[in-house]
């Protein structure tokens, strides 16, 4: 089994965000592979991996990274794969990692999440897999219906809920 999706985060510290991303993309039966790298402690391994990530099969890439937040760009500058950034949760709230991510050069673009939106970043990778998989895109198509009918429980058990002043 090849991956189609590579996570990489800028140290394992950012597994407890990233990790609902791997779980997304094992409910949607899409092969992933997770990797540590650094912007700036191991630059090179990092060019190296983005310039190499098409032809290893890779079809996306989702990146999360913190603070100064370079990671997804410094990705995005050596490979034409479309790159998904993660904000991770840091100093000022992530807007610091947020504001690093999506202000990236024009022709160096990379799509950005919410601050610690790793499963979103995953759902957006699966949308652009789908796109030419038809199995890949029925399953997203359930995932989503499955969504649905969560909230459409949710409501119900809250009507159950009880309160002297609730109207509903």
């Amino acid at each position: 089994m090849k991956p189609l999706v590579s996570i990489i985060m800028g140290s394992t510290s950012d597994l407890p965000v990233m990790e609902k991303a791997c779980k997304l993309l094992d409910e949607m039966q899409v092969p992933f592979e997770v990797n540590a790298l650094s912007a700036h402690r191991t630059p090179d391994a990092v060019e190296e991996f983005a310039r190499t990530a098409k032809d290893r099969g890779i079809k996306v890439i989702i990146a999360g990274a913190g603070m100064a937040a370079a990671l997804p760009g410094v990705i995005a500058a050596s490979t034409t794969l479309p790159v998904i950034g993660v904000p991770i949760k840091g100093m000022l709230d992530g807007l610091d990692a947020m504001l690093s991510i999506i202000q990236m050069p024009p022709g160096i673009p990379v799509a950005t999440v919410g601050v610690n939106g790793a499963q979103n970043a995953a759902i957006l990778a699966v949308e652009m897999m789908a796109l030419g998989d038809a199995a890949l895109a029925q399953r997203l198509e359930v995932y989503k219906g499955n969504l649905k009918i969560k909230i459409e429980k949710a409501n119900e058990e809250l009507a159950e809920v009880k309160y002297q002043y609730k109207t509903n």
